[in-house]
């Protein structure tokens, strides 16, 4: 009996994170232009795929859906701090209703949170921001 050829594959393109790589460049440009803001803004890493174990274990750690990529915990205009659902400019993901709700609560509670899309749209924002007098702690 003669073995079953090999039926060959075709090459899948390999996905690329667009996203991951505005909100990286974006993060350089704020850390050369803006040093003071770099100091205060950080990512939340919630997205992405993990083994099960792992996503389990950051769960349990405190790890929430919906909480915006970029926090900036500078108070300017009134507000407490900024939050910034980053998405990218080509081929956006959709808001999830997670970060709809989450967006919600962080806007009652005193902090400004938004969604941008791309790096243009987060740098501008963030300037406007910054431009903001400083919120004076009572």
């Amino acid at each position: 009996m003669k073995p079953a050829p090999f039926k060959q594959r075709t090459a899948r393109a390999k996905p690329v994170d667009r996203e991951g790589q505005e909100q990286a460049a974006l993060m350089t440009e704020i850390k050369l232009r803006y040093p003071e803001v770099f100091a205060h803004l950080h990512h939340t890493p919630n997205g992405g795929h993990r083994a099960i174990a792992e996503a389990k274990r950051l769960k349990a750690q405190g790890t929430k859906a919906g909480i915006p990529d970029l926090q900036l915990t500078m108070a300017r205009g009134g507000y407490f701090g900024l939050f910034i659902e980053f998405k990218a400019t080509i081929q956006p993901a959709p808001v999830s209703p997670e970060q709809h709700a989450c967006i919600g609560r962080l806007n009652g509670e005193g902090y400004l949170a938004v969604v941008c899309i791309g790096h243009f749209d987060a740098m501008e924002c963030l300037r406007a921001y910054m431009a903001l007098p400083p919120t004076v702690a009572a």
